[in-house]
């Protein structure tokens, strides 16, 4: 990887028209600008339907795109819908705050009504027939669980009616495909659609010299086409219950731990198959991504297992993960693969052998160098050229959030570090703390787009382990202007990351 820089913006952040970011003119303007403002990457977040909490991390498939982010320009384009109507669905959403209650009552029905226009001549259309032959290994499925969860109520699949289909039995699965046959064509059509807009978008940002990094969540949400699917790669019993749940210890950030609920993997099954469900979704990945981030490295290593039921995460253990086994099988299948891994948090001996035999580069956040009780490992001092460096990820407070509600002894020890004056303004410090990363010997670095915008606590994009006010920022119009773009370019190039013209 040679030294770059890129910018993370989600793709539901983007100023675009109706309601949410999508695919829209606004992401090919976002595209214009990181061109324009001397970047090589531009990185979003999990691109998969939302689910609990409007979470990407708690998707109904990790083979899915979020039909949110399908623009409606295309179909008003075609006479499938009409601007009026599109502007009603959200009206009241302008450029503030996502309202995910709002889509979920009014876009569907937009996408169904375009859906109802075309899916005459779909049944003639040579595109959409080939993509459905080169996903039927998921697609169909995914297409069904998502048709079954509209009959039952949006309810959960361990809460369907009928235990043949709770159970995925095939009798079962073929009456309720010949049934909702044209629900289930419904969400296929909104996949394909997805599919080619976001790889036309892919190309755009191809052609002007950006890169895609996605993010990959490690585990899947209980309540997802994945799970349904194929119970008996995870740790689930006959129910559909899971039997230990994914999430992180007790720790200096959380006296009770993290509980993130997900099921955990039957490694041995992943293994006797050779990884096949790992490698399908990785060769999905690459069809939309440049660049992988793999979030929660360590699971890799050892995963923490948590009893199902229990409501903190104090009472779990350490497990052995598939280690280097998995990502061998990958690479022998698969090739060298650009993957960045998210190694954050406590890390042992063996995680930090297992990042180093895999060669991926792991990841440096500046927020977390900054500690007046102790060195830090995340001080730039400690980097290796092989990592990625972040002001802060989207887990994380703004820069200047952070600032504002960081301790005055740990805020000290930034102020000290950059050589700022104690009376220095927090968007002098931010500048400077983006400066820091930029400057680093790591390969890459990625800057938060709020960061760059220095923008307040009010733009944090997740607080982990909290519902509610999560995954709604949007940038406003015009806020990336060409001003903005000129000084990140003067930054880029004082730090060496500019692209070679």
């Amino acid at each position: 990887m040679k030294r770059s820089s890129g910018i993370l913006m989600p793709v539901f952040s983007l100023p675009s028209e109706y309601g949410i970011g999508c695919m829209d003119e606004a992401a090919y303007d976002f595209v214009d600008k990181l061109a324009r403002a001397g970047q090589s990457y531009w990185q979003v977040l999990p691109m998969g339907p939302t689910g609990y909490g409007d979470s990407p991390y708690q998707s109904f498939s990790t083979f899915a795109g979020n039909p949110y982010f399908i623009s409606l320009g295309e179909f008003v384009e075609k006479g499938y819908l009409s601007k009026e109507e599109c502007r009603e669905a959200c009206r009241g959403m302008g450029n503030g705050q996502i309202a995910y209650g709002q889509l979920f009552q009014t876009r569907l029905g937009l996408l169904g009504k375009a859906y109802s226009c075309c899916k005459d001549e779909l049944k003639r259309n040579a595109g959409f027939q080939t993509y459905q032959k080169e996903n039927h290994f998921w697609l169909q499925e995914y297409g069904l669980f998502m048709a079954l969860k509209e009959k039952f109520g949006g309810r959960g699949y361990q809460e369907w009616e009928g235990e043949k289909i709770r159970r995925h039995e095939e009798d079962a699965y073929q009456q309720y495909m010949v049934e909702l046959e044209d629900r289930v064509n419904f969400y296929c059509f909104l996949q394909w659609t997805f599919d080619r807009q976001w790889k036309k978008l892919k190309t755009y940002a191809n052609d002007h010299g950006i890169k895609i990094i996605g993010d990959i969540p490690i585990y899947v949400s209980p309540d997802s086409a994945d799970v349904w699917g194929s119970p008996e790669l995870f740790q689930i019993d006959e129910g559909g219950k899971p039997i230990g749940v994914a999430g992180c210890p007790p720790d200096a950030f959380s006296a009770t731990g993290q509980l993130w609920g997900n099921p955990l993997y039957r490694w041995e099954e992943h293994k006797k198959n050779g990884y096949e469900w790992w490698l399908k979704r990785i060769q999905k990945c690459f069809e939309w991504y440049d660049v992988v981030r793999i979030d929660h490295f360590r699971g890799f290593d050892e995963y923490y297992s948590i009893p199902y039921g229990d409501k903190t995460a104090e009472h779990g253990k350490w497990m052995p993960g598939p280690g280097m086994d998995l990502f061998l099988a990958l690479k022998k299948e698969l090739g060298e693969l650009p993957i960045i891994a998210e190694d954050l948090g406590f890390l042992t001996d063996s995680v930090r052998k297992l990042l180093k035999d895999s060669g991926f580069p792991g990841m440096k956040v500046l927020q977390f160098a900054f500690d007046e009780r102790e060195s830090s490992d995340y001080l730039p001092y400690h980097y290796e050229r092989n990592s990625v460096v972040y002001t802060g990820t989207h887990d994380n407070n703004t820069t200047r959030g952070w600032l504002k509600e960081s301790s005055k002894a740990d805020k000290d020890v930034a102020v000290r570090y950059m050589g700022a004056g104690r009376y220095a303004s927090d968007k002098t410090l931010t500048k400077g703390m983006i400066l820091l990363a930029m400057n680093s010997v790591s390969d890459l670095c990625i800057i938060p787009m709020q960061d760059y915008l220095c923008l307040s606590q009010r733009a944090r994009i997740n607080t982990p382990s909290t519902l509610g006010n999560n995954w709604t920022w949007r940038m406003k119009q015009d806020a990336f202007h060409d001003n903005l773009c000129e000084k990140i370019r003067r930054i880029t190039k004082l730090s060496g990351r500019l692209p070679a013209e």
